[in-house]
């Protein structure tokens, strides 16, 4: 009965980690958000801005910056309502967004407000319900001064994420926002890209919020690494193994010289997942192959990060620096998974040690039994939902 104590305690402290972490994932790819991309361009006269654009979320007034999924969201039900709506019926309404974006004001051209008018709203038909939808949203912006030299892009508050990138002219600047937040100047006539290190030093957040809050997959399959062993040896193997694997097929993907559809990518990497757990569960020691099944599966994780940036663009002229921030942004992600779960793990063989030991054999008390009984718990939880994304991603 010790031992089943015991493994009550561990089983608590695994599900605790587990819910905090898959609160609300069943649905986790249907209204996933991604961030807005803003293209704009100042030609004579004219400014123009194209957005990809998620307007169902913008039009339920869904607080972006609070949020990475939409049914996380209070009106989420709103959301849904808006999303069942066919394209034109959101075409329309879309236009209802400009006023108060025009208040903030968005645009500032030498320290004057310039207001943007809708051109044209182009929303995507055919586009499974549960999934979101972006649209694309051409503003314009007339009478801009022939003389003007630069301006100010702000981004509304509660707006989520944003990549404005400058286009038409040389060193173009490219620029990561969040909700509330405005761009520094930029020289109309260019010449604001960004140097390396701003480059680098923009997009390791980007890397790391793709991991955490937004990676789930992927923490689940550094959870399951995690589970393998209370030793950091086998965790620094696996770990390393699966850095050096992602890494070199997100550089490919990224250059382009890799490509393979996301309906081949994911569910693969929902099988990874339901591997290492399930592996977990039968093993408690770094076997030889698991290394080498480690990298395997890293190259597909490679592969679903490079598909992020390909959502974001990279800065021309900073290709490099950006894809190693964003890569150090991973990495840095990946140990905060490891180390929260290493401090839950830790305050609960303290209270379990803190528990009643009447009765108790003395090779109960090792770390390494607790640890088992957490390992095999949480593998179980880990497989069950890699299973369920498996048939999800291939057959749903």
């Amino acid at each position: 009965m010790a031992i089943t104590h015991f493994e009550a305690i561990f089983k608590l402290a695994v599900l605790t980690l587990l819910s905090s972490l898959l609160l609300g994932s069943a649905p986790l790819r249907a209204h996933e958000l991604q961030p807005t991309i803003g293209d704009l361009r100042v030609a004579g006269e004219t400014a123009e801005l194209v957005l990809r654009i998620n307007l169902e979320a913008f039009l339920a007034e869904i607080d972006l910056d609070a949020v990475t999924d939409t049914n996380d969201a209070e009106n989420a039900e709103g959301y849904d309502d808006l999303r069942a709506l066919s394209g034109s019926e959101i075409a329309a309404r879309a236009p209802l967004l400009l006023e108060r974006w025009n208040s903030l004001p968005m645009l500032t051209v030498d320290g004057a407000p310039v207001p943007l008018d809708s051109v044209s709203v182009r929303v995507p038909e055919g586009v499974d319900i549960e999934l979101a939808r972006v649209s694309e949203w051409q503003l314009r912006a007339d009478g801009i001064d022939a003389a003007a030299r630069t301006l100010v892009f702000t981004w509304p508050d509660g707006a989520g994420a944003m990549v404005l990138r400058q286009q038409g002219v040389e060193e173009p600047f490219t620029g990561y926002l969040d909700g509330g937040q405005s761009s520094p100047e930029i020289a109309l006539a260019g010449g604001d890209a960004q140097t390396g290190w701003q480059a680098f030093g923009s997009y390791v957040p980007v890397g790391f919020d793709h991991i955490l809050p937004q990676g789930l997959d992927h923490i689940l399959f550094v959870l399951g690494l995690f589970f393998l062993s209370t030793h950091l040896g086998p965790l620094l193997w696996q770990v390393s193994a699966f850095t050096l694997a992602h890494t070199v097929t997100l550089a490919l993907g990224a250059l382009g010289l890799v490509n393979v559809p996301g309906s081949i990518v994911e569910p693969l990497i929902a099988a990874s997942i339901v591997y290492v757990a399930v592996e977990n569960i039968f093993i408690s020691g770094l076997s030889r192959w698991r290394p080498l099944v480690v990298f395997g599966f890293g190259l597909l994780h490679g592969l679903g990060f490079a598909s992020v940036l390909a959502d974001f663009g990279l800065p021309q002229g900073q290709f490099i620096p950006a894809l190693i921030g964003f890569n150090v942004g991973v990495e840095l992600g990946q140990l905060a998974v490891i180390a929260m779960a290493a401090v839950l793990i830790w305050l609960a063989v303290q209270a379990a040690r803190a528990a009643p030991l009447d009765g108790m054999e003395e090779e109960v008390r090792e770390h390494e039994v607790m640890f088992r009984a957490l390992s095999v718990t949480g593998s179980l939880v880990i497989a069950t939902i890699g299973a369920w994304w498996v048939v999800e991603r291939t057959l749903l």
